[in-house]
């Protein structure tokens, strides 16, 4: 739904794409047209971005694709890292175009939750230890942190986001608002808010995050809102 114009223009001057089958299948099949696609499934990161490379150097403009931002748990790092174990750094051309990130499309569907400092927390135990992810899960929340979590539960891991929860509200009040995304800038994208001790993990899945708000975090109308502190400090000077 949601494309950054640059992002848009690399896909269009490319001559491979390569990127993960649900992500390709969100590009518009008339930007594919005329150009070699090569797609993988979910852990083939590794070979895909070496088959990028390969591609690179044999002359063919590539592109990666990521879903959101490919900086934020996307390929663009594995890609640099992989340039780098080959010494490829300085012979192939690389740019990272920046895209909207699912915390950003998905907090403008809240409302403004993002208005204040915030910490960004994948519940994935793929790549993370879940104890390394427990710590941050308490230091963020115990240091009032607005909580964005990617990846919140899947149907193999569908006991961690409870844990989560459970951390969480040791340092944070029950009613504490808390905004469900789902698909966000994608079709069939829908958005809810709720509090952390209604919080229903059943109505959350990889395809979701979840935004859970700080101790100033409140509703408006419908709205989630973290208020940065202008009218506390501002408002009697502006009337």
């Amino acid at each position: 739904m949601y494309m950054a114009p640059r992002a848009m223009t690399a896909i269009e001057q490319a001559d491979v794409i390569v990127g993960y089958k649900t992500y390709m299948d969100m590009i518009e099949p008339v930007r594919l047209k005329g150009k070699e696609t090569v797609t993988t499934g979910m852990k083939g990161e590794i070979r895909r971005c070496k088959l990028a490379i390969e591609k690179a150097l044999e002359g063919f403009n590539t592109a990666v694709v990521s879903g959101g931002d490919a900086g934020i748990y996307g390929m663009a790092g594995l890609v640099i890292e992989l340039l780098a174990e080959q010494d490829l750094l300085n012979d192939i051309h690389l740019e990272v175009v920046p895209g909207i990130p699912a915390l950003a499309a998905g907090a403008a569907l809240l409302g403004a939750p993002l208005m204040h400092d915030f910490a960004v927390i994948s519940l994935s135990d793929l790549m993370t230890p879940w104890e390394q992810i427990k710590e941050r899960i308490k230091s963020a929340a115990g240091s009032d942190f607005v909580l964005v979590i990617y990846n919140p539960r899947s149907i193999k891991r569908d006991w961690q986001l409870g844990e989560a929860r459970d951390l969480i509200m040791k340092c944070r009040d029950p009613d504490t608002p808390v905004g469900i995304v789902k698909n966000a800038a994608r079709e069939e994208e829908s958005a809810h808010i709720t509090t952390l001790s209604a919080l229903n993990e059943s109505q959350v899945d990889m395809l979701s995050i979840l935004i859970i708000g700080n101790s100033g975090t409140k509703v408006i109308e419908n709205k989630m809102v973290t208020p940065r502190g202008y009218i506390e400090k501002y408002g009697e000077r502006s009337q």
